[in-house]
């Protein structure tokens, strides 16, 4: 059961136009044997001193980039077993608190971020989905190992800052990006005999490009992520650079259907220094990853009615994951979905090969007010 509720004030101080922002989640989650819980989603107020200058600060939802369920220079965490399970797309995205500073002058418009209090991607840990085990080398659920994750320490120099710099070109938009921070998914070893995980140190150097293509839109995001902590990428216990590259291309076809198409490429770096570092018992990771993704979205019933189709294809990992769902709008206030989530592929080790246990249908209801 999840509640949403919002409310603002303005005008706080006469001088400044002002905004607090608030919106949080009760729940009741019956696979916990019906444990309660709240979840504070947004709790922030937004100041504009000056009319070039915004300023947000508290819990909220960061996000930015051109990828469609794909993220390179969007380094915010995000929660994947709500993206597996079936919940509305807006909980993919897990919320920080952040201070966001936004510039409006000219030629370029300014986003700066600092997130303080460091939160990790929600993973599959084995309790509600069953995930790859690196321990046991195979996929585990309620059995998993036991893993610790260490977390940065909350201090001044484990800051997360992140920058865009961006303006239009016309009908299209440009961007850079900075990011200066730690993985949100912990990949690397700080002890591997006591199955102990860190998060590492992350620097993302990144740009993107999203205009109007071919009777349609059209977009181009990369990202370098420099690892700080293995710039030779001889330490086979931590993560190495990489970089990552993404073309997209969506087409309103029009009677309501709409097409997109996407492919991403990313390339380990060093890799020769990395597989010479490998021990026999090691698992070894490709150096060359390429993913295709298609979306199919149709509406009926003077456009009441939504097919959502979304596909993952791997050619390099020989793995995928289908998303597809049927929404009605029974009317202003009630909304329901059916849908599917088949994640499969060869072995175990790969991202949506180590998810294929995982399959679910279900149903969702939601009424606004």
């Amino acid at each position: 059961l999840k509640s949403s509720y919002f409310f603002s004030g303005k005008d706080l101080w006469s001088h400044w136009r002002t905004n607090i922002n608030f919106k949080g989640d009760f729940l009741v989650d019956e696979h916990f044997g019906g444990k309660t819980d709240f979840d504070l989603r947004e709790f922030n107020a937004v100041f504009s001193p000056k009319d070039y200058l915004d300023i947000r600060i508290g819990r909220q939802v960061l996000t930015w980039g051109t990828g469609d369920y794909i993220f390179i220079n969007d380094a915010f965490p995000k929660d994947y077993v709500s993206f597996y399970i079936g919940r509305d797309d807006e909980y993919l995205k897990v919320p920080s608190d952040a201070l966001r500073i936004s510039l409006y002058p000219q030629p370029v418009n300014i986003d700066f971020v600092a997130i303080g209090h460091f939160t990790p991607n929600i993973l599959p840990e084995g309790d509600r989905l069953s995930a790859y085990d690196p321990f046991q080398n195979r996929i585990a659920g309620r059995d998993s190992s036991q893993q610790y994750w260490k977390e940065p320490y909350q201090r001044g120099e484990n800051i997360q800052y992140a920058l865009r710099l961006y303006r239009n070109f016309s009908s299209n938009e440009a961007a850079l990006y900075y990011y200066r921070g730690f993985d949100e998914s912990p990949s690397s070893y700080a002890n591997e005999a006591a199955h102990e995980l860190f998060y590492e140190r992350l620097d993302i150097y990144g740009c993107s490009l999203r205009g109007p293509f071919l009777s349609g839109i059209a977009n181009f995001e990369a990202g370098y992520f420099h690892s700080p902590q293995d710039s030779s990428g001889s330490n086979r216990l931590v993560k190495n650079s990489s970089v990552q590259a993404l073309l997209g291309y969506e087409k309103d076809l029009g009677n309501d259907l709409k097409l997109g198409f996407q492919y991403l490429y990313e390339q380990m770096l060093d890799y020769s220094q990395y597989h010479a570092a490998l021990t026999p018992q090691d698992l070894s990771s490709d150096e060359h990853r390429h993913l295709l993704t298609n979306r199919i979205t149709k509406l009926f019933k003077n456009q009441t009615v939504e097919l959502s189709l979304f596909n993952f294809y791997s050619p390099s990992d020989q793995d995928g994951y289908f998303r597809g769902y049927l929404a009605y709008n029974i009317n202003d206030r009630w909304k329901a979905t059916f849908g599917a989530n088949i994640p499969w592929g060869a072995g175990f080790t790969s991202d949506f090969a180590s998810m294929k246990k995982n399959k679910n249908i279900y149903l969702r209801l939601r009424y606004g007010f």
